[in-house]
């Protein structure tokens, strides 16, 4: 560190000297190195260094040229194809098709860039973290000031619901809490003091700082101000954020796109200048003659139509997303999902309920389960599977009624009861408080009206009111006369009661004090415990620290409670010197934030799908290994988890090998995240990974596919991601991936519709320019087919269902070709078959009538027929299109079908349409004949099809 005035101190533990950062440090020494003291700055001196230290505020990187932006989003293969096939229209004087192609690559760049215009809104959104106002001191007063003009060395007050408005290391603390989950991911308040924390501790064990953005959830704090600006812990941040756009990632359909459009366009330029040669020199066709046959040929292999297709096969699936309730930002990344190959997920609202649940008590002589999740009170407490009635169980009711006065959590219905709103209401067993992110009266609550309870309160203590309203305890005639609220030294609570009249025999007219909190702090308190009949006897401590042990390595949060009766006349102060002692034990209560059952089910789904799930929490590796394998990420305690401290030590080289084969990850900081996803990445993996708070914003840009939650998330999270979660489930996630992949198999079933289509037609021309015969098609007649077909056939496509089986197929690699070899071989044999079709119709028509006009309209109506029967192939590449799902599932199809025919029908009959397309009419066989040929395409494709599958054993 330096001994400026002005001096930033880093918050990373390898930056500062003497092995550790600020929080670390005495703060005499703190205060020392930044020139100022606890009576803060003066006026002048600060004045001073904000000229040197700038604005509290996050700086605003350059935009980008947005005509650049714009001209960016042409710069692809697949648009040099389609503005080339609108160039050749127009060489070929067909404006007004060009005029429909040029408008078609149009539209894809105003999509890109709106999309992206959204996206770079993700900076300013971390920015509007800072807080407004903050209370300093200066010149010895205290004075409230913007925030944006605080320094480095000002002193800063906090309370109960300020926003840190800069890095501060405090100076004194009462009873402080703050919600860093933002930042951290934990899921609970951390609590916060003056004494120096460990010199290697990551962000969330810096106990003695407090972090720009993050909320005061409860007690008071001075702190001096170590960092602003960019040179805050969020502003780090945001500075990943940043660098991991500038490393942002082609999605794997677009590699695709781009590798097949590149081998395309060599062999459409390949074979055109061999077909020039070939007539020029050994024909020898006139060079106009021939420049309109290789005008047509490119024409008829330029598949123009794919970029629409794979537009409307997007939007439709952005669509289809949002009724699943996941909100998609970037259009590419709908089919990105689809190649997922590793889901790395958050735990909390996620993969939990982010509603805090008793699931067993444990008492001297009994132990009870407890069903039911969440805040809804339903479900009972169960003794060896039956109900437990409190009359036959005075050790429950005592528990219970322990737990459920000394608390200050209300449920209510719809949230219309009268609790009241605390953000710093005490936590019982000093771990803080909710879990989310958002004010703690929103818990329990649903975007759609699914839970009607409310929870006014903290979390841990909502779920042991709950265990009261399970156990049928009522609240009623409690009187509080003292307490001892929570606090982050002692960890426990205290109430002093007056219990109603018929309880008040049981505590010979006199009061009781009741207690609760983390069971080390009760337990020390204890020199008694409660029998099976209520009656107290010695305590056995053995027992009960292997009950907590035994509680902890199931993933659950342990809070115990005691009570102790005061006689009529007795004292009705307390305080913690009144209950440091002689108190009897009642029992322990295991909390869980419990699973989502339709997250443990959509995780068994991408498992048999092939794809991992890997859990990236804040916990501790203990809850972390539980909770993952309760939910079937894990299938064994031996499995192995990596914490950031361990990931903070390994090389990144190491951590890609380790990587796939690691499915939990606990205490991980935004930095290690990153580094996760890099290894997974480097190893082949497509990732998706989930994220709420501001720590995860760099590995969603960073990620495949980033995914943020609508309800928790913060706004620069989801303005960071590619998909926002309306409902913050897994099983979202995994209806998404299933989506993707439908999306991905219809993007195929174009191309392989198409290609042949165009194959076709090229083939047709190719071969009768080499034989030297009359051209069976003219260019026109080839923008028609082309047309019809796209306007009506190819559309189709992006309308169809998932095919059977689509989750039980193993994610395709992320660099494998657009089109494997079956797909290859069976465009090359359908252009054959289409395309020597095509030939032989044109051929006995023209001998037949000598009408070369008549044959070409009669190779029109072949070509469009083939391609129609070819779609109902194309339904269903990966079983046989032989089933009733083919007429029934998509009725875009018969929509299409009509539409083709109708357009047909207008193409031969239509006068104007004669001198248009140079079409002609036909007698009944030019209807025939075509039909024919298309039914035997069908045939053949579907016994090509049952032969390639014959052959892989499927």
């Amino acid at each position: 560190m330096t001994s400026s005035s002005t001096a930033q101190h880093d918050s990373r533990p390898d930056n500062p000297s003497d092995g550790g950062g600020v929080w670390s440090r005495p703060t005499d020494e703190v205060l020392r190195e930044l020139d100022t003291s606890e009576e803060g700055l003066s006026s002048d001196a600060a004045a001073a260094r904000a000229q040197e230290a700038g604005p509290n505020e996050l700086p605003t990187p350059p935009a980008p040229n947005p005509v650049m932006r714009f001209l960016s989003h042409f710069d692809d293969i697949l648009i040099y194809i389609l503005l080339t096939a609108a160039v050749l229209k127009a060489i070929m004087g067909e404006w007004v098709d060009a005029g429909v192609v040029f408008a078609v690559a149009l539209v894809n760049a105003v999509i890109g860039f709106v999309q992206e215009g959204q996206a770079l809104d993700s900076l300013d959104a971390i920015r509007s973290m800072m807080t407004a106002r903050a209370r300093v001191r200066r010149d010895g007063e205290w004075s409230d000031v913007d925030a944006v003009e605080l320094v480095p060395g000002d002193v800063v007050a906090l309370g109960p619901g300020d926003r840190v408005p800069a890095d501060l290391r405090l100076l004194t603390s009462s009873q402080l809490r703050i919600e860093e989950s933002a930042l951290t991911g934990e899921s609970v308040p951390s609590s916060k003091g003056a004494a120096p924390a460990e010199p290697d501790a990551g962000v969330g064990d810096r106990t003695s700082m407090a972090f720009s953005g993050t909320i005061v959830s409860g007690g008071q704090a001075t702190g001096v101000v170590t960092g602003t600006g960019a040179h805050t812990e969020i502003g780090r941040i945001r500075g990943m954020v940043s660098e991991a756009g500038d490393d942002a990632l082609d999605t794997p359909l677009t590699r695709q796109l781009a590798r097949f459009g590149r081998i395309l366009s060599l062999a459409i330029l390949g074979m055109a200048g061999f077909m020039l040669v070939i007539g020029r020199l050994v024909h020898e066709f006139p060079p106009a003659e021939l420049i309109s046959a290789a005008i047509g040929f490119a024409v008829a292999a330029v598949p123009e139509g794919l970029p629409a297709i794979i537009t409307i096969s997007l939007a439709l699936g952005v669509q289809q997303l949002a009724r699943r309730r996941a909100i998609t930002r970037r259009l590419p990344s709908v089919e990105t999902l689809g190649a997922v190959s590793t889901i790395c997920s958050d735990k909390t609202g996620t993969l939990t309920l982010n509603e805090m649940s008793v699931r067993e008590v444990v008492t001297a002589g009994s132990s009870y389960e407890v069903t039911g999740m969440g805040y809804t009170p339903e479900g009972a407490v169960l003794a060896g599977g039956e109900p437990a009635d409190l009359d036959s169980h005075p050790d429950l009711f005592a528990l219970v009624e322990t737990m459920a006065v000394c608390n200050d959590a209300t449920l209510s219905r719809n949230g219309n009861g009268n609790g009241h709103d605390d953000r710093s209401a005490p936590q019982a067993d000093g771990t803080g408080a909710s879990p989310d992110e958002g004010d703690p009266t929103d818990a329990g609550g649903s975007p759609d009206g699914e839970r009607t309870w409310q929870l006014v309160g903290e979390p841990t203590e909502g779920a042991l009111t709950v265990l009261g309203m399970k156990a049928g305890f009522d609240t009623a005639g409690y009187e509080r006369l003292a307490v001892v609220p929570f606090d982050s030294e002692h960890k426990f609570m205290a109430v002093l009661v007056r219990t109603p009249t018929d309880r008040a025999e049981a505590h010979e007219g006199g009061t009781e004090v009741l207690l609760k909190g983390a069971p080390d702090r009760v337990l020390e308190r204890c020199s008694h415990q409660m029998g099976a009949d209520g009656r107290p006897e010695p305590l056995d401590r053995a027992r009960w620290e292997a009950a907590i042990d035994d509680l902890g390595a199931q993933g659950l949060r342990v809070l115990a409670a005691a009570h102790l009766s005061r006689p009529a006349g007795g004292s009705e102060d307390l305080d913690q010197e009144s209950v440091a002692d002689g108190m009897v034990l009642l029992g322990l209560a295991g909390i869980v934030d419990p699973p989502r059952p339709e997250a443990i089910e959509a995780i068994a789904t991408c498992h048999r799908a092939g794809i991992a799930v890997s859990m990236i929490t804040g916990d501790h590796a203990g809850t972390a290994r539980a909770i993952a394998r309760e939910m079937g990420i894990i299938d064994s305690e031996d499995a192995p988890v990596l914490t950031g401290a361990e990931i903070e030590s390994m090389p990144q080289s190491r951590l890609e090998k380790k990587a796939p084969d690691v499915h939990v990850y606990a205490r991980t900081s935004p930095e290690h995240k990153i580094r996760i996803v890099r290894a997974l990445q480097a190893r082949g993996q497509v990732v998706a990974m989930t994220g709420d708070g501001v720590n995860d914003a760099p590995a969603l840009t960073r990620a495949d596919v980033g995914v943020a939650m609508g309800i928790k998330g913060t706004e620069a999270t989801k303005d960071a991601a590619d998909i926002v979660l309306a409902d913050d489930n897994f099983s979202t996630i995994e209806l998404a991936v299933e989506e993707g992949r439908r999306i991905y198999d219809n993007i195929v079933k174009a191309v392989v519709f198409l290609l042949p289509s165009n194959g076709a037609q090229a083939l047709v021309l190719l071969v009768a320019v080499l034989a030297g015969w009359a051209l069976p098609l003219d260019p026109v007649q080839v923008l028609w087919i082309n047309m019809v077909t796209a306007i009506t056939l190819s559309v189709t496509l992006a309308y169809e269902g998932p095919e059977p089986g689509l989750m039980d197929r193993p994610p395709r690699p992320g660099r494998a070709p657009l089109l494997g070899a079956r797909s290859l071989r069976q465009i090359a044999f359908v252009s054959v078959l289409i395309g020597a079709a095509t030939l032989a119709t044109f051929l006995v028509t023209r001998d037949g009538t000598g009408d070369i006009r008549v044959s070409q309209t009669v190779a029109v109506n072949t070509l469009a027929f083939a391609q129609l029967a070819y779609l109902f192939n194309c339904r269903f590449l990966h079983t046989t299109s032989l089933r009733r799902e083919v007429v029934g599932t998509n009725r875009v199809v018969w929509i299409s079908v009509v539409s083709l025919l109708a357009l047909q029908v207008l193409f031969v009959h239509a006068p104007f349409m004669h001198v248009l397309f140079h079409s002609a009419p036909v007698n009944w066989l030019g209807w025939v004949l075509p039909a024919a040929v298309a039914v035997a395409v069908f045939v053949l494709v579907e016994l090509w099809k049952w032969a390639g599958r014959a052959r892989a054993g499927r």
